[in-house]
């Protein structure tokens, strides 16, 4: 399992000033909705962006961290 806390502070150490929330989906804390809206999205397609937040999660991705239902915006899309 991951805490949502730790997510928060990975996703923010790679994402510095961006909007981040984080919903455990399940209380398992291995399934989670994150929100990333980010000005680092811009010009980047829907893969890229996606790749971008899996990045500083490779450790533990099949294994403490099971699934993310991702939302990857950038300010102005978000507003929109």
């Amino acid at each position: 399992m991951i805490s949502a806390d730790e997510l928060r502070q990975r996703l923010e150490s790679t994402f510095p000033g961006a909007e981040i929330s984080i919903s455990d989906l399940t209380g398992g804390s291995d399934h989670f909705d994150v929100k990333v809206i980010s000005e680092d999205f811009a010009g980047k397609s829907l893969i890229q962006r996606h790749r971008m937040v899996y990045a500083p999660l490779q450790d533990v991705m099949g294994g403490a961290l099971h699934a993310l239902a991702l939302t990857t915006k950038t300010p102005a899309e978000y507003a929109a």
